[in-house]
């Protein structure tokens, strides 16, 4: 996979997500740093939870309006938008998930991928 951000590229939209995550009250967020693990699929996941589909809605729309406003970057891919259970945005060395609690706790990604070290920022 080709790396499309250098580091500091990576951490603004870091810091930009967890803010759009904080403005619209997301709950239980989580920065998981893959960087360490061998064949990952990206440099780091943001997990957080959000208390209904309105409320996942809301936090996915608002994480990219915020991040094309500030960096001009748009999502590679994304995904769930229609059952809002658990919504995906892709910017290729971060992905984004935002579930409800049930979905979170079903697919228990933190638990996946257990050896990811957690992303530790001033915010």
């Amino acid at each position: 996979m080709v790396k499309k951000k250098i580091t500091s590229e990576v951490t603004d939209l870091l810091l930009a997500i967890n803010e759009s995550m904080l403005e619209k009250k997301a709950e239980d967020i989580l920065i998981l740093d893959l960087g360490k693990i061998e064949n990952a699929i990206t440099q780091y996941f943001v997990i957080c939870t959000g208390n209904s589909q309105t409320h996942v809605n809301t936090i996915a729309q608002y994480i990219e309006y915020n991040v094309r406003a500030k960096l001009k970057d748009r999502p590679w891919k994304k995904e769930g938008f229609e059952n809002a259970e658990w919504v995906l945005l892709d910017y290729v060395n971060v992905v984004v998930h935002v579930f409800q609690p049930q979905a979170r706790e079903f697919y228990r990604l933190e638990q996946l991928w257990a050896d990811a070290e957690p992303f530790i920022t001033k915010i």
